[in-house]
């Protein structure tokens, strides 16, 4: 017997203005279900408040408490249940019977390519469209002649899957010529060609000194203000992460107590996803002077417990570097130029963290800076792959990027943007 989509996923409006959205999902299980549910809830602008999750290891039920990061977000809530229903495993009773990989083909991706006149915040202001358009970039190469003008490639999924028509790619160009006004010469949207794997493989590498900076994963004293992403060294330190396998037969208990951030759960939950780590029940509690509290019942992938002390020792530590070093965010010398760095790191699925250029793009427009160039590609380390957004800055008198404190005023506003604080 099947299911309507209205069991499988129930968004419910809260009862007083201001209270959090109900999310409701249940359907069958499978390893990684609650972080691509984080990831697309993180795509969306929303904030999860508390949750709570519960699976037999073949049926999962999962409560999530959701509010916009911000005020002004504009959620299509319809549009994000159908996208929930997406990463849901079929809900038929075939589903225990020929039980298919959730993989799906990657979708086609299309070059967005639009010359206009620069101003402050125009990158951002495209972006803030795609978002809103349900349009995911994938690659972005900005220019900017000497003559103020901006030449833009964006490379872009529709999760939609609707830009093979006439009308969305119409409507993506009418949405993008409505911010841009008059600054707008040109924009054009077709199925990219040739020069997306051209522009992959063109991506500058990063020089080596560079690189250990911004991937180096070693919480030392001298890293903490530097590249951990929290408020103060004292909130640093009292992260934690513990293993208990005393409370249960057949489950290991797993808790950590951090601070609160942008994305939190989904840091957490990608990290078990990529060690295959499957939950039994799970907690995720609301926020207690800043800090998170969460309890998950786990086991491998083989249903056993983990007692081996050197996995549970990899996965503590694994855990603690996701939550407090998330994004990586350092400012360099790039010849004559000063460059801004972002890095996060890849799923093995392939996919990258959601929202990153928005928010970056946000932080430098109300900072007041203007961007020369940017461009985004992947890094690959001895352990993983990382996305890294490279930003060429232009110089301001109120931020003159020669000056350490003015450098460190930028990374500490596009942390703090990333971060949600």
């Amino acid at each position: 017997m099947g299911f309507s989509n209205d069991d499988v996923v129930l968004i419910q409006k809260g009862n007083k203005p201001g209270e959090p959205y109900v999310i409701t999902v249940n359907c069958p299980d499978k390893t990684g279900l609650g972080c691509d549910l984080c990831r697309i809830i993180l795509e969306f602008g929303l904030s999860i408040t508390r949750g709570d999750v519960s699976t037999d290891g073949k049926w999962c039920y999962v409560v999530l408490w959701v509010v916009p990061h911000c005020s002004s977000t504009n959620v299509r809530w319809a549009s994000l249940k159908d996208r929930l229903l997406s990463v849901c495993p079929s809900y038929s009773a075939s589903f225990y019977f020929n039980q298919q990989s959730g993989q799906s083909s990657n979708p086609p991706v299309y070059l967005l390519k639009f010359c206009c006149i620069d101003r402050k915040g125009l990158l951002h202001d495209v972006t803030e469209v795609l978002c809103e358009l349900e349009l995911t970039i994938q690659r972005v190469k900005v220019m900017t002649t000497p003559d103020d003008r901006v030449m833009d490639m964006f490379f872009i999924t529709d999760n939609l899957e609707l830009l093979h028509t006439k009308k969305r790619r119409d409507d993506t160009c009418r949405s993008l010529n409505a911010v841009l006004g008059d600054l707008c010469i040109s924009c054009d949207l077709q199925l990219s060609g040739p020069e997306y794997e051209t522009l992959q493989q063109g991506v500058s590498s990063l020089p080596p000194a560079v690189a250990e900076e911004l991937f180096c994963c070693e919480l030392s004293d001298k890293d903490n203000l530097s590249q951990a992403l929290t408020p103060d060294l004292t909130k640093l330190k009292m992260a934690s992460v513990t293993i208990d396998n005393s409370l249960s037969p057949a489950h290991t208990l797993l808790q950590i107590h951090c601070i609160d951030q942008k994305g939190l759960l989904y840091d957490i939950m990608r990290t078990l996803k990529d060690c295959n780590i499957q939950i039994a029940y799970g907690r995720f509690s609301s926020t207690t002077k800043g800090y998170r509290d969460v309890d998950l019942f786990i086991q491998q992938k083989d249903g056993k417990k983990l007692v081996d002390p050197e996995k549970q020792s990899s996965l503590c530590f694994r855990l603690k570097v996701e939550m407090l070093h998330p994004l990586r965010v350092i400012i360099t010398n790039r010849g004559p130029d000063t460059e801004l760095l972002v890095a996060n790191p890849v799923e093995i699925s392939g996919k990258g963290r959601p929202r990153v250029f928005y928010d970056v793009t946000l932080a430098l427009k109300v900072l007041g800076i203007c961007i020369f160039s940017a461009e985004i590609g992947r890094h690959l380390t001895s352990d993983r792959q990382w996305e890294v957004y490279r930003f060429l800055l232009d110089e301001s008198h109120e931020f003159p990027l020669a000056n350490s404190r003015a450098r460190n005023q930028i990374v500490d506003k596009v942390r703090r943007t990333l971060m949600g604080w």
